[in-house]
């Protein structure tokens, strides 16, 4: 009995490899036939990382095309002393990085918005940049953090630790400013989108995406997460802002209520929000495979009013699967935080956050941020 037993298991993992397998291979076919205007559009990823940094995990990026005509990407970084999750929480910080073309590689210039005093509400970690041009001026929004602890070392850090804890529950959305991409940055004493009691975002406010309107107003999308009654605290949740401009004052529509939820669209996690002729895009990260049926996969929406949403009919904008220059056709462990490039008004490259090993952040040995051409 034990022997067909073991038989039948060996038989249904290669029948799991098999299909595994042939999904891979299938993925440019996929991409073809896809209607998703994003997803076919993704072309063969360079091998060479756009952006990586030795001795630290690296995360998600925003890239914008300075007056010197130079690709400036500003990206989360923090010390492989600690583990990756949840050491960005507690010791990231947003570094400035250059490159001559939008593919990169990009070296390496100066930490942007590093750790300036566990006093400040950001004095601990900046994570999640997202860089915009306006009017001259270059601005910043961003996630930030503090805790009044001693630094950890690897085996303190988890994810019930007080560094988390308080680390996660401090979480806030905040902008700085500077006449140059190279600084010096101006960061507020206060945050921009503050956490509020009795709404959905009472524990947190993150992952910002904000576009910049013709008229000078602010629409971002944002994730946040309640206060639950156990004391701990809520599943994700996707809210949308508006500000006259972006210095503030920011105010949550949608009568306060999330646009996304687990509950009603569909948990959703990394959202990039754009806005063109036919009205505001969203791509995020597919958390749980409602959406795409890939867990960690990408979800394109469509709105008129930056409130309402609709899920593309054929949703699958990204996967984790990628296609590589050299022919290869390989899963990613992790594939985050999308980011466009856009120049003249196009898109023209999508940049992920993603590292190596079978998939969960305790399980990679590296991570960097990667760039795809769009055809």
């Amino acid at each position: 009995m034990k022997t067909h037993n073991l038989i039948l298991f060996v038989l249904l993992a290669l029948w799991v490899a098999s299909v595994r397998a042939q999904k891979l291979e299938n993925l440019p076919a996929l991409k073809q036939h896809s209607q998703n205007e994003m997803f076919h559009r993704l072309a063969k990823a360079p091998r060479a990382p756009a952006f990586e940094c030795e001795g630290y995990w690296v995360w998600g990026s925003s890239v914008v095309k300075g007056e010197d005509g130079k690709y400036h990407m500003f990206v989360s970084r923090f010390p492989k002393s600690l583990p990756f999750h949840p050491g960005w929480m507690v010791a990231s910080e947003i570094v400035h990085a250059v490159s001559d073309v939008p593919e990169g590689p990009y070296k390496f210039s100066d930490a942007a918005l590093p750790a300036r005093g566990a006093e400040y509400w950001d004095g601990r970690s900046t994570h999640n940049p997202r860089i915009l041009k306006h009017k001259g001026k270059y601005y910043l929004i961003y996630m930030g953090s503090t805790h009044p602890f001693a630094d950890p070392t690897y085996d303190e850090l988890t994810l019930s630790s007080p560094w988390c804890i308080v680390g996660r529950s401090n979480k806030r959305i905040g902008l700085a400013v500077a006449d140059s991409p190279y600084g010096p940055w101006k960061r507020f004493d206060e945050p921009i989108l503050k956490a509020k009691p009795g709404t959905f975002y009472s524990y947190l406010t993150s992952n910002p995406s904000p576009v910049i309107q013709e008229d000078g107003s602010v629409l971002m999308i944002f994730k946040g997460r309640a206060h639950t009654a156990n004391g701990k605290y809520s599943n994700m949740a996707l809210g949308v802002a508006y500000a006259p401009a972006i210095e503030g004052p920011y105010t949550v529509l949608n009568n306060g209520k999330p646009i996304f939820q687990v509950n009603g669209q569909g948990e959703a996690e990394d959202p990039f929000l754009w806005k063109d002729s036919r009205g505001y895009h969203v791509i995020f990260k597919d958390h749980v495979a409602k959406f795409t049926g890939e867990r960690g996969g990408g979800v394109m929406a469509h709105s008129d009013d930056g409130i309402h949403w609709t899920v593309d009919k054929d949703p699958k904008a990204y996967s984790r699967t990628v296609e590589w220059e050299d022919g290869k056709v390989e899963m990613q462990g992790q594939l985050e935080r999308p980011f466009l490039l856009f120049e003249d008004g196009k898109a023209t490259h999508a940049f992920f956050a993603t590292m190596d090993g079978p998939g969960g952040f305790e399980n990679a040995s590296k991570s960097w941020n990667m760039v795809i051409p769009l055809k």
